[in-house]
This record gives C-alpha cells, structure tokens and sequence, in this order.
C-alpha cells in the first residue's frame, strides 16, 4: 500500500482551508498567484508530449479504471506493433513535440527487453525525451529502461490515504502495492519522475487531498498530472454511492481541479503541470485553457492511432477521441496563441532553480501571504 507523508499539520490546514474556499473573488487571487508563480518558474512556453497509447491490456484490478481486467464490456483489447510505434513517435518529431509519453496498462507481454529496445530504437532516431507510463514494475524492468535511456516515468499515486489506496487499488496476487516507493526507486535510478492524483475520487477528503499536495512536494516531483475523477459505469466506480458525510467528500468539479492544480503549482513551483484531457473532457470549449490559466504549462496532445483510441477508454467520453494527431497539434497551436502562450522547445525537463525540496519555497509561507490578500490561514 501506498506509504503517506509525514504532514506539517499548520500548512495542512492551511491548504484545507483553501481547497474548501468558495468565495470567488478569493479564488480569482489564488488562481492569479498560481499563474504569476508560474510564469516566475517555468515562463510561457507550454510544453506539447505527444501521448501515445499502446496498449490496453492489463492485469490489474483498479475500481476506477475502464481498462481494468475484469472489465468484461471492453471487448477489443490491442498491443500496437514496435514499428506502428516508432512511426507515430515520427510524427511527434514532426509536430515539433519534445517528448513522446508511451502509456499502456499493466500489460506483461510488454517485456523489458522489448521495451529496452523500443527506446533504443527511439532515442537513435529522434531527438525526443522518452516518458514512460506502464504502470508498477519489477526494480529490475525500471533500471533496464533507464539503461535504454528512458527519461521519465508516470505513476500517479491517486491518494496518500492508505485505507482508500487499498480500496480503489487492490493488490495484485501476493505483490505488495506501494506506489510511493516505486516514485522514490524510480528517482534513485536517475528519472524524472511524476505522479498525481484524481480529484473527487469516491472516499477522498478534503485532508487527504492537503495531504497529497504535501506529498508532491516531499517527493520533489518533476511531473505532476491533476485531473478530475470521471466515473467509468463498467467498474466498481461507475455508480458507488456517496461514502462520506455531506461536506466531507471532494467534489469531482472543474473548479476543484483548478484550486488543486494551483495550490500544487505553489506548493512545487517548478514542476511540469499538465491541464489534462480529463479536464478538457468536462470542459471541452476552455477546460484546458482554463487549466494553464491556474498554474498549468504542459499539454498531451494524443497521438494514438485512430482505429485504436476508443478501445483506449480509461474513463468514458475523452475529449478529442476523433481528432487526429495532425488535426490536435493545429488546434492547440491556435488555442495557446489565444490566450497568449507559446509552446516550447526542445525536452522541457524540469529546470531545477534551486536545491530539492527541503531548501524550496514554504508552502504554508506562500499561502499565508496570499492570505493576506484574501482572509485564508490566518
């Protein structure tokens, strides 16, 4: 299970305090802090990862996840082919991305070695960063990928509370599940590392999700993707009533995921964030926008080839799922230009302006003086 943080309870408490604050003009100076952080650290330019999806076969058994093995309702399941791979990741270059992401399920016939050579044969012939995203692996396949010269790896934790971790992410046979000290393997070998969490996950409190955020920033993550819950009504999920009392859940909300995505740029002020395609999923005419607006500076275009995204459904409804990968890089292009952002060149990599998080800057400090502005943690 997933090891949670030791909390300072003051800056505890003074994220919760704003994550359950609802006063707008308030929230518009949290957003408006969140973006000048922002801009301070990483600038304007939005990096673009091209994300292709490879396969959906996998093992697991998580209660929120459409691609779950006993989903019996997915009845397509697809490993694409290294050469159908290494043609989209072409494209990425193409498009100008600096990074591919290559995400799939817990899916053991990816072996390490295959994979090993997938990023060989990637980091050849192109002058892109590799992300991967294939969920908890053995030691032994994360240094083999690393070796290969992986940059990055994905694993969201989903929640620091130890009792909904177990819920929502039950172990596999006798494997222990402990996402937290895969990140900190994952670390020692070199990679950049990234996590998150979904927002209004059934059983997640207010604390729980302070409690994450204290998280990312002790686990000095490079990445961190935020996004909200979206029920899946082929899993456990889909249609859970409510488990705590009225007031003590986190809503699944598009506001809640901008106070998150701000209150996590502060909290790690030089991390890549990324306004998910789940949050332009509840919003498709300005979620993403919305996102980068509060502290965001990463976008995922999906690069998966069409005949394969829908089988490719996490969740149901994902934005875009008709756009191609040419078609998405055109539109987003225009999408940043309208609201004054750029995107970037080359990698992207966290750029680190400073020592790891012991010596960065104070959360409960950043949030004290912002409250000063808006009547919070005083």
């Amino acid at each position: 299970m997933n090891s949670g943080p030791s909390v300072n309870p003051a800056a505890a408490d003074c994220l919760l305090s704003w994550l359950r604050e609802d006063d707008p003009d308030r929230l518009a100076r949290l957003w408006e802090r969140a973006d000048e952080v922002r801009r301070e650290e990483v600038g304007d330019a939005v990096h673009l990862r091209g994300l292709i999806e490879f396969s959906n076969h996998c093992i697991r058994q998580c209660a929120y996840c459409g691609l779950r093995a006993g989903n019996r309702s997915l009845v397509i399941r697809y490993r694409m082919e290294q050469e159908e791979i290494v043609a989209v990741v072409r494209k990425a270059a193409d498009y100008a991305y600096g990074t591919v992401v290559l995400q799939a399920g817990e899916d053991p016939l990816i072996t390490a070695d295959w994979m090993a050579a997938l990023v060989r044969r990637i980091k050849r012939e192109t002058p892109l960063a590799v992300t991967l995203s294939l969920g908890e692996r053995s030691i032994q396949d994360f240094a083999a990928w690393r070796q290969a010269r992986a940059d990055r790896y994905l694993l969201r934790f989903e929640t620091s509370d130890r009792v909904l971790y177990r819920t929502v992410h039950p172990n596999l046979g006798g494997r222990r599940s402990n996402r937290i000290a895969d990140l900190r393997k994952l670390r020692r070998l070199g990679y950049e590392i990234g996590s998150g969490i979904m927002v209004g996950l059934p059983g997640q409190t207010y604390r729980s999700v302070a409690q994450d955020i204290l998280l990312f920033r002790q686990l000095d993550l490079d990445m961190i993707g935020i996004g909200p819950f979206i029920p899946h009504p082929d899993t456990p999920l889909g249609s859970a009533p409510p488990g705590l009392p009225t007031g003590e859940q986190v809503p699944n909300t598009e506001e809640m995921v901008y106070k998150v995505i701000a209150l996590a740029r502060l909290a790690c002020p030089e991390a890549n964030i990324p306004s998910t395609t789940a949050l332009a999923t509840i919003n498709i005419s300005s979620g993403r926008e919305r996102g980068l607006q509060c502290g965001a500076n990463v976008v995922m275009p999906n690069l998966t080839p069409m005949p394969y995204r829908r089988f490719y459904e996490i969740y149901p409804g994902k934005a875009c799922l008709q756009e191609t990968g040419e078609a998405c890089n055109g539109c987003l292009r225009a999408r940043l230009a309208a609201i004054g952002r750029y995107p970037g060149l080359g990698q992207g990599g966290r750029q680190r302006l400073r020592a790891p998080a012991g010596a960065a800057r104070c959360v409960q400090e950043e949030l004290v003086t912002l409250a000063q502005r808006g009547g919070q943690c005083e």
